[in-house]
């Protein structure tokens, strides 16, 4: 399978700041392409009038497809969309494969493959990271879980969406690693809040403090990309504090199942409580900053509001 050289026909369900601009990416690769979301119709009018075909369920998704993608919120989603009553499930032919990229829970992914594999359908988990830059410009870091046959026929997929491709193991891997991405991230991103806390503290210049530690040993990406937003007041979300919210509940369980602390996961993710309870759950995770904020009575910006 390659791009414009090839007759697979994809089906995608879930068009979010994620979803969709993956799903234009497919499109821009060539890919036939029916798309299904729960909501959002103007995303949907802006995909069929790109050459995507509308389908009325991921069951009509999935009977018009060879491989099916999906990428939705939560667990009790994902078993919605593949397995419920008007699931993929039910449309899907024999030797067709689902691509699951949601962040969801591992032993629910492996519950779900075992489940479509009695029905002649291959699975993989193909979890992502690099937020919605990464997703509009198909650089996505992809963690894949599942057999290497059907990573590597669907790989071809994989390129169009993402750089960072790698199969992890079998099924339920890819999304063991995400969560182990998601602890890097949020903790990365509790160290930037807290620079920059002590940079507005100090009274020193946020742009300049940005710059000098993103050339030194405590650049981060969460730095570069999400610390001028900060600075800038910008909050418009590529990751939703909500859904990093669930991530760490996530993480937080499967630590919980092979008994590990994470300490850091767990103040991480109450800060991010702090955040939420102040009426900011839909903005981006550089929100983490105003649980800091909201206790000093003082905003990391420039120029600094206090």
């Amino acid at each position: 399978m390659k791009g414009n050289d090839n007759n697979t026909k994809i089906g995608f369900v879930g068009l979010g700041i994620m979803g969709a601009a993956m799903a234009r990416n497919l499109l821009s690769a060539g890919y036939a392409l029916t798309v299904y979301n729960r909501s959002d119709r103007r995303t949907v009018d802006e995909l069929t009038s790109a050459g995507a075909k509308r389908a009325a369920s991921p069951t009509d998704v999935a009977a018009d497809s060879d491989v099916v993608i999906s990428i939705v919120t939560d667990t009790p989603d994902m078993e919605q969309v593949i397995l419920g009553d008007h699931g993929v499930i039910h449309g899907a032919k024999p030797g067709a494969t689902v691509i699951d990229m949601s962040t969801v829970s591992p032993k629910t992914t492996k519950k779900v493959a075992a489940i479509l594999k009695k029905h002649d359908i291959d699975m993989l988990d193909a979890p992502v990271s690099g937020g919605d830059v990464g997703a509009a410009n198909g650089t996505l870091s992809i963690m894949v879980g599942g057999d290497q046959s059907i990573f590597d026929k669907c790989l071809p997929i994989f390129e169009s969406m993402g750089k960072n491709i790698n199969l992890m193991g079998s099924h339920g891997a890819g999304q063991a690693t995400k969560l182990c991405n998601q602890i890097a991230a949020s903790i990365a991103n509790m160290a930037m809040a807290e620079a920059l806390m002590l940079a507005a503290a100090s009274n020193l210049d946020m742009k300049k403090v940005i710059d000098a530690i993103s050339g030194g040993a405590g650049a981060s990406w969460h730095l570069s990309n999400l610390g001028p937003r900060i600075a800038a007041g910008d909050f418009e979300p590529g990751f939703m504090v909500y859904l990093q919210q669930k991530d760490l509940r996530l993480v937080l369980d499967a630590a919980n199942d092979v008994k590990v602390a994470l300490p850091a996961v767990g103040m991480v993710h109450q800060l991010f409580n702090i955040v939420e309870r102040n009426g900011a759950s839909e903005e981006g995770t550089q929100a983490l900053i105003k649980a800091y904020e909201s206790q000093l009575g003082l905003q990391a910006r420039e120029p600094r509001a206090v």
